[in-house]
């Protein structure tokens, strides 16, 4: 649905105004960035009970299970060993070895469940077109996240069964007579789910968890800081057409059927660089990087291996404020001979400010295996 604005609004949009969020333009859609409680409020509350995110804007596509060896060429993940009513994080590469988008894969037995970006959701479903036979967009339906350590007793009010699910499980719940796609995953770095809803319910289901003393809306401020105390990267930010998902720091993701030597190795754009970086490490890779002091570092600036002179040696990609480390935060590319504990310089202002290379999540990630 298109508003007099020509940005597209998601079936919660007539919800958010009622809220009283604060709308924004993102990726094309009309998003909440936040609501009345405010971003810092709004990501300490995620943190300690339960935050509902409408991510209604990312696409949701189906494949025909005979799909799979197509789908495998075009991502390096082991697809054929996913097992039914699990899912897997993959991303779509280039022949350059860059990532074109990540994305959630399920395996739902007659069929393979993707959700990918909003940015890149009309690139992703043409590739897709392109390489792979019987493609279907999900129409009539919404996405709601609910992230939090109070997620599983209040998605489990309404969908009794949701709590016995493990970390990247999916299944399907009745609700008023509506199937509910589930998976408990999310991209805050807390359990919690991710809900696939139709649209004629979708906002009777999100006021019934709204109504629930754990449960506050939370806009894409909120979730932008989550994610990124969580150490995980967005695309066209942290990941993007020329950086590798080795050089990402989403090794773990590569599975060793699609390795040097495993069952299905290589065969899949990028192959070249990405199999030889697992094999003999990246230039340079994802860092997480602390700086000095209570301001933040933001996206763009240069990052120096000295405190004067020289060239930069990287970029950062997102950084911002941590409301749950109480400190700033920032994710760069580095060269990767640089170790964690050394300290860089950023330059803000035509000054340069230290920052210490740390360890990736900055907050420690609760999610139930």
């Amino acid at each position: 649905m298109a508003g007099d604005t020509g940005l597209k609004r998601t079936a919660l949009h007539d919800l958010h105004v009622k809220l009283g969020a604060k709308m924004v333009p993102f990726a094309g859609w009309s998003m909440p960035v936040s609501y009345p409680m405010g971003v810092l409020k709004e990501h300490l509350h995620t943190r300690a009970a339960a935050g509902l995110f409408d991510v209604g804007h990312m696409g949701q596509v189906m494949l025909p299970a005979g799909a799979v060896a197509a789908l495998e060429a075009l991502v390096p993940v082991d697809i054929a060993g996913l097992e039914l009513n699990r899912q897997r994080y993959a991303m779509f590469t280039n022949d350059a070895g860059g990532i074109l988008d990540d994305l959630m894969v399920s395996n739902r037995g007659d069929h393979l469940f993707l959700v990918v970006n909003a940015a890149c959701a009309e690139a992703d479903i043409a590739h897709l077109n392109a390489h792979v036979p019987g493609v279907t967009v999900v129409t009539g339906r919404g996405l709601l996240a609910l992230q939090g350590p109070a997620a599983e007793a209040a998605l489990q009010r309404l969908l009794p069964g949701v709590a016995a699910m493990r970390f990247m499980d999916v299944a399907t719940f009745l609700w008023q007579g509506e199937d509910i796609w589930v998976s408990r995953s999310g991209y805050t770095g807390e359990d919690g789910f991710e809900i696939s809803v139709p649209d004629a319910v979708i906002a009777a289901f999100a006021e019934a968890l709204l109504a629930m003393e754990e449960v506050a809306p939370i806009g894409l401020g909120a979730r932008d800081s989550l994610r990124l105390e969580a150490g995980l990267p967005l695309y066209g930010h942290d990941i993007d057409t020329t950086t590798s998902p080795v050089a990402a720091g989403l090794a773990w993701a590569i599975q060793k059927a699609r390795r040097a030597g495993g069952a299905r190795a290589g065969g899949f754009p990028g192959a070249e660089r990405i199999l030889r970086e697992l094999a003999e490490g990246p230039a340079s890779k994802r860092v997480g990087l602390r700086p000095e002091g209570r301001a933040p570092m933001r996206e763009g600036v240069e990052i120096y291996a000295e405190a004067e002179g020289g060239s930069p040696i990287g970029t950062i990609t997102s950084g911002g404020f941590g409301p749950s480390i109480e400190a700033p935060m920032a994710m760069a590319y580095l060269p990767a001979t640089l170790a964690e504990g050394a300290t860089v310089y950023g330059e803000i202002r035509g000054k340069r400010l230290p920052a210490r290379i740390t360890a990736l999540p900055f907050h420690p990630t609760r999610y139930k295996r």
